[in-house]
């Protein structure tokens, strides 16, 4: 059953991350990737949001861990585009928004994750 809902949260999660992506080329033709940094940034308040109402109550649902947080955060957000991108801004003459794209995009989501630590 844990695979089950890992996968439909997962789908769930990629079709979500697809509709922003969709979303922001109707509307943005910047060389800044931000529907990657939509997404992850989303897909790290979703998950503090989570894991603050899962912490808060003892009798949490066991489906909500695998469908949230892992199948869902899990397919919303992309290390991999993110890399991808980074790497395209560096070879495409863009090494300064190459790095403001890691800087803010580690610095925003690693505040999150830390503030979903505490």
């Amino acid at each position: 059953m844990t695979y089950l809902l890992v996968f439909i949260g997962g789908g769930m999660g990629c079709m979500a991350r697809y509709a922003v992506a969709s979303l922001v080329a109707k509307h943005y033709s910047g060389s800044y990737p931000i529907a990657t940094f939509i997404s992850n940034t989303l897909s790290c308040l979703i998950l503090l949001a989570v894991l603050m109402l899962l912490m808060a109550d003892n009798n949490a649902p066991r489906w909500a861990r695998p469908l949230l947080i892992i199948g869902f955060c899990g397919g919303f957000s992309t290390f991999s585009t993110f890399s991808f991108e980074t790497v395209h801004l560096i070879k495409n003459g863009n090494p300064w928004v190459a790095a403001v794209n890691v800087m803010l995009s580690l610095g925003v989501c690693l505040a999150i994750a830390y503030r979903a630590s505490r």
